[in-house]
């Protein structure tokens, strides 16, 4: 499982929030919403957010084995 628990904290330490991510940024709701939620998002948005946030992709997300992931 891909959990973004990183950003929020991430986000937390940094001088931006979710109104300058939105407004300044561009970044939709409907990203923040499946970050909050541990939905799929792009490499892109991901790599725009360790831009913004000046910070590593650790930073960001990480990865949590887990037995309800899809089989290979």
């Amino acid at each position: 499982m891909i959990d973004y628990s990183p950003f929020w904290n991430t986000l937390e330490k940094s001088s931006e929030n979710l109104y300058t991510l939105t407004n300044k940024y561009h970044m939709s709701h409907s990203t923040l919403h499946r970050l909050k939620h541990n939905k799929d998002v792009s490499t892109k948005t991901l790599n725009d957010l360790c831009r913004i946030l000046d910070c590593d992709i650790c930073d960001i997300v990480r990865y949590i084995p887990s037995d309800t992931d899809q089989p290979l």
